[in-house]
């Protein structure tokens, strides 16, 4: 196993300023690294069942390493698991190992885990030490950094939870080598996401170098610590969203309300496949509204295409809503102030902007022309 200094992104928040580290074998490493920065802690450890046989062996070696003996909490894999059922098992499970106020939470899982991880670590005893240790591409660089936790309701996703940064994120580049391609493919449309924020040579790169992040090696792990670093600044700059953390959901607003629309079936569409859709279709409707050119939007369509990545309405599977009820799932959306709606829109590669005021009369008419019905009936 390969034991390579690992890379040190850290999240500077004042005080609660806290560490990704990213490189190979850290699973190993757990038990030493939180030890170090939570001494004589106990822990509990929440999984799903295909992360746990992959991984779950091979963490609690690497904690009683560090003389931390964890409890493990195994709930079913899949976006539904961030339910308020599965939360109050977690909770439950947590009061259940008598674990105190400064012990530790530990989320080992996808984005699905430590969304719901978090939740129960940010209500339990008002408060616990958290901990992240992603296993899917998409956790490594996005949704275990940044202290967003919750869970899904049937009205629309992650409408409930709680802001709770965690004290460590521990990001093995090893355990990517398990996960299956679809998934690698949907956590790579949030690392391109950074590249089409702010980033425009972070995309160019990725256009360029694609394969080699797929393949592993030196360029996966400088690609997620490009991300991480890309997000960490966010963070510090705005770390509750009332500014420009916003920009971090561009193809979110859309992607939400696809996933909404089937009812967050991961058969269907999972979360980076939304988003890759979003993003095309946050960069497709710039262009309608004469921000940003055409030639963007099919320079997009074209890398996800090329990656294998669903960029477009039809591309999901079975049927949609009509454009009315994606436009009521969208109004759902954590992002509407007032009735308003708030769009990440762009006005080129790497220039996305917040659009607020954005009128509803627009939107329905774009997902009218984007939506499969009308593709088929054209």
């Amino acid at each position: 196993m390969s034991v390579d200094k690992p890379v040190t992104v850290e999240v500077g928040l004042g005080d609660r300023a806290y560490d990704i580290l990213i490189g190979s074998g850290l699973l190993s490493r757990a038990g030493e690294e939180i030890s170090r920065r939570l001494p004589g802690t106990r822990a509990a450890v929440v999984t799903d069942e295909n992360v746990a046989a992959a991984h779950l062996d091979t963490l609690k070696a690497g904690l009683e390493k560090g003389g931390i003996q964890p409890t493990v909490i195994t709930m079913p894999p899949g976006e539904k698991t961030k339910s308020f059922a599965h939360l109050e098992e977690v909770v439950d499970g947590i009061l259940a190992a008598r674990l105190e106020r400064g012990d530790v939470v530990v989320a080992l899982g996808g984005g699905v885990i430590g969304d719901l991880t978090g939740f129960a670590a940010g209500i339990v005893r008002r408060g616990m030490n958290f901990v992240q240790i992603p296993t899917s591409l998409l956790a490594q660089v996005d949704s275990s950094v940044g202290g967003k936790t919750g869970i899904n309701s049937p009205r629309g996703k992650n409408l409930v939870g709680v802001f709770l940064q965690p004290k460590l994120v521990l990001a093995d580049t090893e355990v990517l080598d398990t996960l299956p391609i679809r998934e690698f493919r949907a956590g790579y449309a949030e690392l391109a996401k950074y590249g089409l924020i702010d980033r425009p040579e972070l995309f160019a790169w990725l256009e360029a170098n694609w394969q080699k992040v797929f393949a592993g090696g030196p360029e996966r792990a400088q690609a997620i610590a490009e991300a991480c670093r890309a997000k960490a600044d966010v963070v510090a700059r705005d770390e509750f969203e009332t500014g420009d953390r916003a920009l971090l959901n561009l193809g979110h607003t859309f992607g939400h309300a696809l996933e909404a629309a089937t009812q967050y079936d991961g058969a269907r569409l999972v979360h980076g496949e939304g988003v890759a859709i979003g993003m095309a279709l946050a960069h497709r409707f710039s262009s309608r509204l004469n921000l940003a050119s055409p030639d963007d939007a099919a320079r997009v369509e074209t890398h996800l295409r090329a990656v294998g990545l669903p960029w477009r309405m039809s591309d999901i599977p079975g049927e949609l809503p009509d454009a009315e009820a994606l436009l009521s799932f969208i109004t759902q959306d954590k992002k509407v102030s007032r009735g308003a709606l708030t769009f990440i829109l762009t006005r080129g590669i790497g220039q996305a902007f917040i659009a607020k005021d954005v009128p509803a009369s627009e939107v329905l008419s774009f997902l009218r022309e984007n939506h499969p019905a009308s593709r088929k009936a054209g």
